[in-house]
């Protein structure tokens, strides 16, 4: 058997599924997370310990029991209004928790970590498709706190040689093609589960913020990947630092945007329901287009996403909200 892979916030969305791609791939899996967003019932892949970054002990006492080949972290906090609102929790949670797991993989000797990071630290795009080169300007405290992280990363590099692949999604969409695991946040805040909500009636109508931006149906463009194709690109990261090469970072996304027009056109078509759709005033802060140029992630670690298609991403969406969505 080989040596243990530590999700942090296997629980969540990205990090469940994460958890069962490991399974499937022939590794052991070690689940840390404190539910606060997550759901015990998504940790079905791997063996759940219930506890939070902030438990020093807790987490030495892990390191100290289990020999763990690799970290992958996923437990931020994530909504940018709320880290607006609330900067002081989204730097314990996100930078400060960080470093406790960070200094306790180093006291055991463990030094391949995988981040979750966002593109949300590049804040307004000077150019897109945004590459990595891309300066980094976050406009919240979120997007804030995870260029703090990587910093952190790199500096841990070069002093303590820990090596580390920082990935920045840019909008993770879909579900477990398998049906098991799906999107769920209390509350919602993502486009495509918010209009497939609205179409199985658990939304009166779906909000379009703003339709005169310069684009060709006036609604802004995101890039949307499949969770899969993210969690495929984590295996891939998670095969490069145990080959010991060295610490890299990726923008992951389809490289193609799809407007929230888009979005809501072919959620139409996917479920067969009208969606009532209301435009309000555009955001302060929403870009018109913000899509990832992911080149790298393909050159370097041979990425292929599977799922590119906005229609499969809706389809696999739409099965978990029929089967799981009505019951919450």
């Amino acid at each position: 058997m080989k040596q243990p892979i530590l999700v942090v916030g296997g629980a969540g969305y990205i990090g469940s599924h994460m958890a069962k791609m490991l399974v499937q791939s022939g590794h052991e899996v070690l689940i840390l997370d404190n539910l606060s967003t997550g759901f015990r019932e998504a940790a079905r892949y791997g063996r759940l310990l219930e506890g939070d970054l902030a438990d020093t002990a807790l987490l030495e006492r892990i390191f100290g029991e289990t020999p763990v080949a690799a970290v992958m972290h996923f437990a931020a906090l994530s909504q940018v209004g709320e880290s607006i609102r609330e900067p002081a929790r989204y730097y314990r949670n996100n930078v400060a928790n960080t470093q406790n797991l960070l200094e306790t993989m180093l006291r055991h000797n463990v030094r391949r970590f995988i981040f979750s990071s966002t593109a949300a630290l590049f804040g307004e795009p000077e150019y897109t498709p945004i590459d990595e080169q891309h300066p980094q300007r976050p406009i919240n405290p979120y997007g804030r706190s995870k260029r703090m992280v990587e910093e952190m990363l790199a500096d841990h590099d070069s002093a303590y040689g820990l090596r580390f692949v920082s990935l920045r999604y840019f909008n993770a969409a879909g579900a477990d093609p398998e049906g098991e695991l799906g999107e769920r946040h209390d509350p919602e805040s993502h486009l495509i589960p918010l209009v497939l909500q609205a179409a199985s009636s658990r939304q009166a109508q779906i909000a379009i913020y703003g339709d005169d931006y310069p684009t060709p149906d006036g609604t802004c463009i995101r890039d949307y990947v499949h969770v899969w194709d993210l969690c495929s690109a984590h295996l891939l990261a998670l095969e490069h630092l145990l080959a010991d090469r060295e610490s890299n970072t990726f923008n992951l996304g389809n490289g193609q945007g799809f407007s929230v027009q888009e979005v809501i056109d072919t959620a139409r078509r996917v479920t067969g329901r009208g969606i009532p759709a209301d435009v309000q005033p555009r955001r302060p802060g929403d870009p018109a287009v913000l899509v990832a140029d992911s080149q790298k992630a393909r050159d370097t670690l041979n990425w292929k996403p599977r799922f590119a298609d906005l229609t499969a991403m809706m389809e696999h969406a739409w099965s978990w909200e029929q089967q799981k969505g009505t019951a919450w």
